[in-house]
C-alpha cells in the first residue's frame, strides 16, 4: 500500500491545528500556541545563524522588546492589539537594525561578546527601569478577542498564534529561495569570496538582522498576549540557551528544523517543569548531544520514501558536503 505523502499530512496537521481548540483542554491549546510563537522566534534566529552565520545572541532581548512594546503601546498609548503588534514588531526591526551594526566590523566570538552584552543591559533596563517596565514585577498585558466570533481572549491568541506561523514560514521559505537567501548562505561560507560574487556585506547582514529582530518582535507581541503578562524573567540567560537549544536540535539552516526544534524544546520543557532546577542540566545536555551526534539536526533524520518532495526538503535543508562544522564558524 502506497505510503500517504506530505502533500496530504502538512493539510491536514493544518486543518487539525485550526480545529483543535475545538477538542483540546485549555493547557494543551495554551502549550500549542507557545510552540507557534516559539517555532517564528526559532526561524528568526535559524535565518540570522543558521542561513546567514552571524553568531549573535540578541534575540531573547529582542524578543523581550517586542513583547514589552506591545504591552506598552496598548497600555500607555491606547491602540488595539493589532496595530500594537505590527508596532512592535516594527520597533524591534529598527533596534534589530542598530544592534547588527557591530556585525559589520565583528565577527564569531566577538560579535556574540557583543550581542550578549546588549541582552544583559536590556534584562538589566527591564528590572530597573520600574516606572516604564513594571521593573521585577512586570506589566499585565491586554489579550485580544473576537466576542462577535464566539472567540474569547486565549482561542483568539492561538488563531493568531497560528495564522501568523504559517505566513511567517511561508515568507521565509520564499526568502531563503530567493537572491537575499543565497546572498545569506554566501556570506556564511565566507564573506571574502561573497564579496568576490558582488554581494553586499552591509546590506546583506544588516537585512538579516531586521528580519531576524521582526520574527523575535512579533513573537513577543504574541507571547505577552498568551500569558497575558510581560516579566523580566522570560528574557534571561536561560531563554537565550532555550532558544538557541531549539534552533540547534531542529537543525540549524533549515526552515522547517526550526519549527520541529521548538515543539520538541517546549514539549521537554513542559514535561520538567515539576522538576525544579533540572531543566538546565538538560538543556545544556541535549545541546552538546545534538552537536556531537547529530550537527544537522531532528531536519537531517526525515525521510519518505517514495517521496521526491521530502527529499528534496532535506536536501536543502542540509549543510554543504564536507562543511558540517560551518555553522559553528558563521565568518571569518
Amino acid at each position: 500500500m502506497a505510503l500517504v505523502g506530505p502533500r496530504v499530512l502538512l493539510p491536514l496537521l493544518v486543518a487539525a491545528l485550526v480545529a483543535a481548540p475545538l477538542w483540546v483542554n485549555p493547557y494543551v491549546r495554551f502549550v500549542l500556541t507557545l510552540v507557534f510563537v516559539y517555532a517564528i522566534l526559532a526561524l528568526g534566529l535559524n535565518l540570522l545563524l543558521g542561513y546567514a552565520g552571524q553568531f549573535a545572541f540578541a534575540n531573547a532581548a529582542l524578543f523581550g522588546w517586542g513583547a514589552y512594546t506591545t504591552a506598552l503601546l496598548q497600555l500607555r498609548a491606547g491602540l488595539p492589539y493589532p496595530l500594537a503588534l505590527l508596532g512592535a514588531a516594527m520597533v524591534t526591526a529598527g533596534v534589530g537594525a542598530l544592534v547588527g551594526l557591530p556585525a559589520l566590523r565583528l565577527h564569531g566570538l566577538y560579535l556574540a561578546i557583543v550581542t550578549l552584552a546588549f541582552g544583559e543591559v536590556t534584562y538589566w533596563a527591564m528590572i530597573h527601569w520600574g516606572s516604564l517596565t513594571g521593573g521585577a514585577s512586570g506589566l499585565k498585558a491586554p489579550g485580544p478577542s473576537l466576542p462577535s466570533l464566539g472567540l474569547g481572549s486565549e482561542q483568539t491568541v492561538y488563531y493568531l498564534a497560528l495564522i501568523a506561523a504559517v505566513l511567517l514560514f511561508a515568507a521565509a521559505w520564499g526568502i531563503v529561495h530567493s537572491r537575499f537567501g543565497r546572498a545569506f548562505v554566501a556570506v556564511r561560507d565566507g564573506e571574502i569570496a561573497a564579496q568576490a560574487l558582488a554581494v553586499n556585506l552591509t546590506t546583506t547582514k544588516t537585512l538579516a538582522f531586521v528580519v531576524s529582530a521582526f520574527y523575535a518582535g512579533l513573537a513577543g507581541g504574541l507571547h505577552s498576549a498568551a500569558l497575558r503578562y510581560v516579566a523580566p524573567e522570560s528574557f534571561d540567560l536561560f531563554e537565550v540557551v532555550l532558544q538557541f537549544c531549539m534552533v540547534v536540535v531542529g537543525g540549524l539552516g533549515s526552515v522547517i528544523g526550526s519549527a520541529l526544534g521548538a515543539a520538541l524544546v517546549l514539549a521537554l520543557r513542559e514535561t520538567l517543569r515539576a522538576a525544579v532546577g533540572t531543566q538546565e542540566v538538560v538543556f545544556g545536555a541535549l545541546l552538546i548531544a545534538c552537536i556531537v551526534f547529530m550537527p544537522r539536526g531532528l531536519v537531517s533524520l526525515l525521510r519518505w520514501p517514495g517521496s521526491p518532495w521530502l527529499e528534496r526538503l532535506h536536501r536543502r535543508g542540509r549543510r554543504p558536503a564536507g562543511d558540517e562544522t560551518a555553522s559553528w564558524q558563521p565568518s571569518r
